[in-house]
């Protein structure tokens, strides 16, 4: 059976099949119809870019340069495989008059090396670091589909939606968090026509498998380091010199309470924020705390206030910081769900919906629907009605995702008991 992600099977002319894909998508945009011999996997693709309205003949926009690209890329968890990337595609690259290429999850350039005489062709699309190459800014491209259909393909010249793109083939695999599954981008090499071949895809493929690999056993670790994770789970676990620790429910709570005071807290004021008003239990408090000093050693617990000694770093407090700097993706990409979703205590209640509430006005200001589209699919977002009925606002009236926001916005309106015409006719239009 032919691979439906290699763009040439074998045998087939590549000039020939620049022209008759070259033809189909002229066809496409002059009429709306995508012929047969357009792989499905380009048709669904050149459907969402002119779901989108993307003009054919448009290059993507730079979303980040400068002090803000390098503070955020170095930043991202791919940073720590670009050695890996450099060493099993940079040669090829360099060689072969390719370009290899790194994006974040939403499709912005992160590293783009290669050939010196490549990469300045290249700039003259906007193929550069700080780009936006996702299928909504972009069109059809490599990197763009693969983190659109989460799977690795083959863009081959004329298969490009944007007709600039139209003289280069692509290949691109995504890549995960191998303790999450988050998409966390995608690798990529560019190049000429003699790239749509099945070994180019093969390397991207492997490129990517060896990425997720060495994410998984090669975590920074710095002496002395400490790192709680508490976003999207009930208990939260603690990463101290490499180790990582689990801790129990009461003992998550109190460790997110005191990182949301680096002042500190009297025992009387964690006792309100861990109990509520009439549950407060001195004994019991003090009993918990003196496990948790075990737990994290005297060196970090200090007491009259009782906070955190040393830097410690919270998944929690990493989104709040990147809100703070102005990046609601990068914030959106750093949470992995609702602060100790489990918990009850009036304290870590209060963080919780500090945390969901900043970042969702964040990315509702944003009108974005990559980021809206990506906040409704978390637990705090299913239900939101108002980023439904932004992201319906900002989808036009023939993308894809346009019908399941407006469903979506339909169901919830009833839940809610509101007007059908107030939820929805505004939409419609």
């Amino acid at each position: 059976m032919a691979d439906p992600w290699l763009a040439l099977q074998f045998g087939v002319d590549p000039a020939e099949r620049i022209a008759q894909v070259g033809a189909a998508h002229e066809a496409f945009l002059s009429a709306g119809a995508t012929p047969p011999q357009v792989r499905d996997v380009v048709a669904r693709s050149w459907r969402r870019s002119a779901g989108a309205l993307l003009d054919p003949e448009a290059t993507p926009p730079i979303d980040l340069a400068d002090d803000a690209l390098e503070s955020y890329r170095s930043a991202h968890p791919l940073a720590r495989v670009l050695p890996l990337f450099r060493d099993l595609l940079g040669g090829i690259a360099q060689d072969g008059a390719h370009l290899m290429a790194v994006c974040d999850a939403y499709g912005r350039m992160l590293w783009v090396e290669g050939h010196p005489g490549v990469l300045r062709h290249a700039e003259r699309m906007n193929f550069v670091p700080g780009a936006r190459w996702d299928e909504p800014h972009a069109g059809t491209n490599a990197p763009g589909t693969a983190l659109a259909v989460d799977h690795s393909v083959q863009i081959f010249a004329t298969e490009h939606f944007s007709r600039p793109v139209q003289r280069w083939t692509c290949a691109a695999a995504p890549i995960h968090d191998p303790a999450t599954g988050r998409l966390l981008g995608a690798v990529d090499i560019t190049g000429g026509d003699h790239l749509a071949n099945p070994q180019s895809l093969a390397l991207v493929r492997a490129t990517a498998r060896a990425a997720e690999a060495q994410l998984a056993v090669d975590r920074p670790v710095e002496p002395g380091a400490v790192a709680v994770a508490a976003l999207g789970r009930d208990e939260a676990e603690l990463r101290v010199d490499g180790r990582r620790i689990r801790l129990g429910r009461r003992h998550s709570e109190l460790l997110v309470l005191l990182l949301g005071r680096p002042d500190g807290r009297t025992g009387e004021q964690l006792g309100l924020d861990l109990y509520g008003d009439d549950r407060l239990h001195p004994v019991t408090l003090r009993a918990e705390l003196s496990r948790l000093r075990r737990v994290l050693g005297p060196e970090l617990l200090d007491s009259r206030p009782y906070r955190l000694r040393g830097t410690v770093r919270a998944d929690f407090r990493t989104v709040g910081e990147l809100l703070e700097r102005g990046d609601p993706a990068g914030a959106l990409d750093a949470y992995a769900g609702s602060l100790l979703p489990g918990s009850d205590a009036p304290g870590v209640a209060r963080l919780r919906r500090l945390v969901d509430g900043q970042l969702r006005a964040a990315v509702l200001a944003t009108r974005d629907p990559a980021l809206l589209a990506a906040w409704t699919g978390t637990p705090a977002g299913a239900d939101d009605l108002a980023a439904w009925q932004a992201l319906a606002r900002a989808l036009p009236p023939g993308a894809p995702r346009r019908p399941l926001a407006l469903a979506r916005i339909h169901q919830l309106s009833q839940e809610y008991d509101l007007p059908r015409a107030t939820s929805l006719q505004r939409f419609r239009n």
